[in-house]
């Protein structure tokens, strides 16, 4: 077999070029890697293209957001102020012996309501007894001696010849009636003193009201004006007193110019059942140290539901403002720029509005700009709701308006 050189390499075929490749100790033909990179290229443009033409992933939409909606609502509600008060008695009066002795009754009974005059303790009165009976004695004999000194005078005075009677005589006769008389009436002043003792013997309730708990037993020796023997409370009508800043001072003074006053008092375990009463004391200065000014409500307890010493919330109501428009106390938000609430468009999104909010009446909030009346706004749900975003109603309610606790607000 004829044999060629072929750049110095010589191969077995004559029409074949061989390149002297090594590739892992084999040598192979040239035209054998022009194929194979011919290959590669279009196996890597196939994948090229094939990544290309992968579609994109699709794009997440996020679903309604489950809300509850109330409509705004237009009412005349109050303007008030409200602050922290205590039940005060109107007529508080301690008992004292007013003469000294032993206890020998008692009439009442500890808690007992008593009324005007209703006796209430018994103190010995057989010493003041005597007392009485020498007085009323002595009495006795002060005007007979009273009327003997008289008659002395009237004989000398009715001689007609002053020369039978000495001027002396004269005088001592009518001093003697003069001595008379004043003796009759510091007698009659000591039959008065022990007949006023004796009856201080009977010790009578000055007020209607309720007893408290008595400070002496039967049997006791009491002193007078030692102490007390017992406390009676008037408890209807019944004081509630309370305090204002000195800023809200110029408001109810303003207010007060109009008429009286309204005033809702509310126990603290019962918030929803509110007494209404009447301011009747404004207190004259502003405390030092304090820059509070005291007043005074009067209020109607019949029922004794009011107790003397208890705290409750006061709520002065200084005047109503008309056509105030009110949603649920709940929808507010708080952001860096202010109170907001989300408002539901007839597209069913939600729509973030900035708001002026009022004073909370129960379960509603006075929205004094922002909100007009008939439109929806969320209550619940605000934290997954976004400005735009669909919502789903999930219970529509309607604003009713409920009685709640007060709470500090002050501002009219």
């Amino acid at each position: 077999m004829e044999r060629e050189r072929n750049n110095g390499v010589v191969g077995p075929y004559p029409n074949v070029s061989w390149h002297k490749v090594r590739f892992r100790g084999i040598q192979t033909p040239r035209r054998w890697i022009s194929i194979s990179v011919r290959a590669l290229v279009i196996l890597g443009s196939l994948v090229f293209f094939a990544a290309c033409e992968k579609k994109a992933p699709p794009s997440f939409e996020r679903p309604p957001a489950p809300v509850t909606v109330a409509t705004a609502v237009t009412q005349d509600v109050p303007n008030y102020i409200d602050a922290i008060g205590k039940f005060v008695a109107r007529e508080m009066v301690s008992i004292q012996p007013q003469v000294s002795g032993r206890i020998t009754q008692i009439h009442f009974a500890d808690g007992a309501d008593v009324k005007v005059g209703q006796v209430l303790f018994t103190i010995d009165p057989r010493p003041f007894e005597a007392q009485l009976n020498m007085a009323e004695a002595n009495l006795g004999q002060a005007k007979a001696a009273l009327g003997l000194a008289k008659i002395n005078f009237d004989r000398v005075a009715s001689v007609t010849d002053q020369r039978a009677v000495s001027r002396q005589d004269y005088d001592a006769k009518k001093n003697a009636v003069e001595v008379a008389e004043a003796q009759v009436k510091q007698i009659q002043a000591a039959l008065d003193s022990a007949r006023l003792n004796l009856d201080y013997c009977t010790i009578r309730s000055p007020i209607n009201g309720r007893t408290g708990q008595r400070l002496v037993d039967l049997g006791n020796v009491v002193t007078a004006h030692s102490g007390s023997l017992l406390v009676i409370q008037r408890l209807d009508p019944i004081y509630a007193d309370f305090t204002i800043t000195e800023n809200d001072l110029t408001v109810v003074q303003r207010n007060m110019a109009r008429g009286t006053l309204k005033v809702e008092a509310r126990l603290s375990d019962e918030p929803e059942k509110p007494r209404d009463g009447k301011l009747t004391f404004l207190d004259n200065s502003v405390q030092d140290g304090t820059g509070t000014v005291k007043l005074r409500a009067t209020i109607t307890n019949d029922d004794r539901r009011f107790w003397p010493g208890r705290f409750a919330n006061i709520r002065l109501i200084l005047g109503m403002q008309q056509n105030a428009v009110l949603i649920s106390a709940e929808a507010p938000q708080m952001s860096a720029k202010g109170p907001f609430v989300y408002v539901i468009k007839p597209d069913s999104t939600a729509e973030l509005r900035p708001v002026t909010v009022g004073q909370r009446q129960g379960d509603l909030v006075v929205i004094n700009k922002g909100i007009n009346s008939g439109e929806r706004v969320i209550s619940t749900g605000q934290l997954g709701v976004t400005p735009g975003g669909k919502v789903r109603i999930a219970e529509p309610t309607k604003v009713e308006n409920t009685p709640a606790p007060t709470s500090a607000e002050t501002k009219s």
